[in-house]
């Protein structure tokens, strides 16, 4: 099963870049609107890390 990052519903691409930058803000990672290819691997995945914590968080508040 191959693994794909691409966004199946177009209407959300704005907001999950919204999303990417307010993580990338949260843990102190300067992002630009674009290319961003100058970051390094460590701050790329704090960036994820952080969205994932976001979205666990989301998710545990909604089951209350």
């Amino acid at each position: 099963m191959a693994k794909s990052s691409r966004i199946n519903v177009p209407q959300a691409k704005q907001a999950m870049d919204q999303f990417k930058m307010e993580a990338a803000r949260e843990v102190g990672v300067s992002l630009t609107d674009g290319y961003n290819g100058d970051i390094t691997a460590k701050q790329a995945g704090s960036i994820g890390g952080q969205m994932v914590k976001k979205m666990i968080e989301d998710y545990e508040n909604r089951l209350k």
